[in-house]
């Protein structure tokens, strides 16, 4: 039986770095095969290639069993192969439907568009992706855009689909339900390459598993031959567990009070609808929602990005709703948004750049009108070796760094300024089990160190093991409040799905 794709001795190089290592991949017709490595190792690249968005240096590429050059992403879809990027290709300002058919001619010279609505909506439907043909992508959240990322690639029918990181933004249910759409489509003869640095979803879905390690490949195994010990032991050298570390501490007074919060969505329909909620010294609060719930407006709302409706937001004794978002980061705020590379952070500038963005105008680096650039690098390298930020140069512009990579330039910049409000979304989506474990670590220690934290995570492990009482928030309300103990995974499913409680109330359980 040919491979659906062979890939041999593929070797890409950046400036300063070897992505890939002469490595040799294959894949199989309906097989589910995960790429696994640390954040840099090289696996996001190799797909690229596949796609068409880079060009190999040196090696081979066949698809069933005959040569193929792949020189663009439109090449690519022709080949049958489509790949969901990590970091969404989404035109933000059009709607999912004119996205999802852009470059598509399968609806006549003059596009069908209700035709091609229907197709998205049967799509959406038998795969569990529901998603509003109308919405435009700026409105949706992180999670809705994945969605339109997966329609896209099944209205063009590929036979190899990538999926890049695809469950970080994702409900363990949701996540579920990709599963199965995952296997139906590995059972119709669709090669799947599935990247993830979840260890407990790679030995769910997966048939093989493929080891990434520094760029060079450390070695394929079949999932019935392995574990997850094993598989995070392969991955970065070591031997490495998935620990939480909940230091109890006595929490203080309030540092943040949210008190009948209420604002509308882009469209002016309301999206938060009463939120109140505290978060005190030395406590981390976890919040757990479906996607689209309200926590994409609650954060913009706190950090100062977009106006509420009514309602208090209360800052170490001060009121920021609707203050200007220097003024909050002035208060005490320090920010992990959802959205890495639109909000938190500017892709064409420098790494150095990137961390000294927020402290640039203060002591010790602004003296005078004059910025102390030897100070800014000096920061800036010994964060990167705080944080193991593999980045080539203090100066590379930071969209040519991987997802898990950017995602620690923020980290770093964020958790060295110790804010005394940290609100932390997804903050370790896209991170490897090694790097995951650092940041989990970082958080804790802020705690420790008497911050209030505000933990946004759609990783119900990660909210039962970090937070002192986890928060559920369903279509603008927050329908319960559970201290972490008696939190669990049934528990705060019902809650997200707007059901009772077993106290009947849906409420505040403590």
């Amino acid at each position: 039986m040919h491979c659906a794709v062979e890939m041999l001795g593929i070797v890409k190089r950046f400036p300063g770095v070897i992505a890939n290592d002469h490595i040799d991949f294959q894949l199989l017709p309906g097989e589910v095969h995960t790429l696994l490595g640390e954040n840099g190792a090289g696996k996001s690249t190799l797909m690229q290639i596949l796609a068409g968005l880079y060009h190999p240096d040196a090696g081979e590429i066949a698809i069933n069993g005959s040569p193929a050059v792949i020189h663009s992403p439109r090449e690519a879809i022709r080949a049958g192969i489509g790949m969901v990027y990590q970091h969404f290709m989404l035109v933000r300002r059009h709607t999912v439907l004119e996205n999802v058919i852009l470059g598509l001619r399968r609806f006549g010279i003059l596009l069908d568009y209700r035709e091609a609505a229907r197709e998205i909506e049967r799509i959406s439907i038998e795969y569990g992706l529901q998603i509003d043909p109308g919405a435009v992508v700026w409105d949706l959240s992180v999670g809705e855009q994945q969605r339109v990322e997966i329609v896209k690639m099944l209205l063009r029918r590929v036979k190899v689909l990538i999926l890049d990181e695809p469950t970080a933004v994702l409900t363990p249910r949701e996540a579920e339900g990709l599963f199965s759409t995952v296997r139906t489509l590995a059972g119709r003869g669709t090669a799947v390459v599935f990247i993830s640095h979840k260890l407990r979803e790679v030995m769910a879905v997966s048939d093989r598993i493929t080891i990434l390690r520094r760029g060079k490949n450390a070695g394929t195994i079949r999932k019935d031959e392995t574990d997850e010990r094993d598989l995070a032991r392969r991955m970065v050298g070591r031997e490495v567990l998935e620990e939480f570390d909940r230091t109890e501490v006595e929490a203080g007074g309030p540092v943040l009070t949210i008190r009948d919060l209420r604002a509308f969505d882009n469209r002016r329909h309301p999206a938060l609808k009463g939120v109140s909620l505290e978060v005190r010294r030395g406590e981390i609060v976890g919040m757990a929602g479906i996607s689209g719930n309200g926590q994409k407006e609650l954060e913009e709302v706190l950090t100062g990005l977009r106006e509420p409706a009514g309602g208090s937001v209360n800052l170490g004794g001060e009121e920021i709703a609707g203050r200007e978002p220097d003024t909050i980061i002035a208060g005490g705020l320090g920010c992990i948004p959802e959205d890495r590379q639109g909000t938190g952070s500017a892709p064409g500038l420098g790494y150095r750049d990137n961390i000294i963005l927020k402290s640039c105008r203060h002591p010790p680096l602004h003296r005078g009108i004059r910025l102390d650039y030897r100070k800014a690098a000096e920061i800036a390298d010994r964060l990167r070796r705080e944080y193991d930020i593999k980045v080539p140069s203090l100066f590379a512009p930071v969209r040519l760094l991987s997802g898990g990579n950017l995602q620690k330039v923020i980290l770093a910049r964020e958790l060295s300024a110790r804010p005394r409000f940290l609100l932390a979304v997804h903050p370790t989506r896209g991170l490897d089990i090694g790097a995951a474990g650092y940041v989990r670590n970082q958080l804790a220690e802020l705690k420790r160190q008497g911050a209030a934290i505000l933990l946004i995570s759609e990783d119900l492990d990660e909210l039962a093991g970090l937070s002192d009482r986890i928060a559920v928030i369903y279509e603008g309300r927050i329908t319960g409040v559970l201290p972490a103990g008696k939190a669990d995974r049934e528990r705060l499913s019902l809650l997200m799905t707007g059901q009772k409680s077993e106290t009947g109330s849906g409420g505040v359980v403590e």
